[in-house]
């Protein structure tokens, strides 16, 4: 992955930090949108691409950890770091039980700041492709007519053929084009392979 390809956000009131890590993290071929508080950068429009959050911890207003929930809502794809001069271990330990990827104190070593924005982006990467996958199998399953949307839940249930047909009523030859349209909308080739995409919408069968 090329670094033009993601995107950080840094995140902190204090200009001279702001410039110092924005000026170093350009230098090597990252693009960088910088922030002085969380809430102007939740009121940025969404972005589902690869990236991560440089956010400190202690900011004027409500600080990075109280919003940290809310930025994680709003930005699924977006790994947090959390930076901070004033850290503490059960602070770092609360942190990163609500989700944040790392902690890192300040000033920040070079090495353990490219080191942490390196994993995030790659965790990014891993969301991003898991939310393009269920994208893409929300469009397939959408696709599906109401009848054999039934049928799907019918068929990953594990019911047989003549059995869908008497409990809908309609003839076993016509539940076997509908599960043919079924297969043929979804691209799969097997009932294990409707149930990785029920699974992965979390519908559940009859």
């Amino acid at each position: 992955m090329e670094k033009t390809d993601s995107k950080i956000f840094l995140i902190d009131d204090d200009d001279e930090i702001c410039q110092s890590i924005s000026l170093l993290l350009k230098s090597t071929g990252y693009e960088v949108e910088t922030f002085h508080s969380t809430e102007k950068f939740l009121e940025t429009e969404n972005y589902n691409g690869i990236g991560c959050i440089l956010l400190d911890v202690f900011l004027e207003g409500k600080t990075g950890l109280e919003l940290q929930e809310e930025i994680e809502t709003k930005f699924e794809s977006l790994p947090i770091i959390f930076i901070t001069g004033q850290g503490t271990i059960p602070l770092s330990v609360d942190a990163i039980k609500k989700g944040a990827l790392n902690f890192l104190q300040k000033p920040i070593d070079d090495r353990e700041l490219f080191k942490a924005i390196e994993e995030a982006l790659n965790r990014s990467i891993a969301l991003v492709t898991k939310q393009n996958e269920i994208e893409k199998f929300k469009s397939l399953v959408n696709s599906l007519t109401a009848r054999e949307y039934e049928i799907f839940r019918h068929v990953i249930s594990g019911i047989l053929n003549k059995q869908i047909a008497s409990e809908l009523g309609i003839s076993e030859h016509t539940v076997k084009n509908h599960r043919l349209n079924i297969t043929e909308k979804l691209g799969v080739k097997s009932v294990a392979e409707m149930i990785y995409i029920a699974d992965k919408l979390s519908i559940k069968g009859t």
